[in-house]
């Protein structure tokens, strides 16, 4: 059987950008990217720690070491610049194998999105 377990987490990273007229998504800088283990194109759950709003984007690579993290689209509605906010990347594997997974997690500043 397989199961839906958390792959990757980003916590706590601030909002710097709410795109209304763009297509959707958000934006995140590509040195969060690859700490976190998140990808382009990735399926995430946005987790608004401001006002607990919920949603899921996908991630569009953000420019390197600028601490971007931009919500697009219908999305920018449910962020506030400055909000802080969890990106939660998840996939599917075994269930034996889930017991002893251990996703990727980074703590980035929460002032300035980068990692310390």
């Amino acid at each position: 059987m397989l199961i839906q377990a958390v792959k990757s987490k980003i916590h706590r990273v601030s909002v710097t950008q709410a795109e209304l007229n763009y297509i959707g998504s958000i934006t995140i800088d590509e040195n969060l990217m690859e700490a976190s283990n998140i990808i382009e194109g990735e399926r995430v759950q946005i987790v608004n720690i401001n006002n607990g709003e919920r949603l899921e984007t996908y991630v569009i690579k953000g420019d390197r070491g600028t601490g971007t993290i931009c919500l697009n689209g219908p999305a920018a509605k449910k962020v506030s610049i400055g909000d802080k906010i969890i990106i939660i990347g998840y996939g599917f594997m075994d269930f034996e194998e889930a017991k002893s997974f251990k996703p990727t997690i980074v703590f980035p500043n929460e002032e300035t999105n980068q990692i310390d």
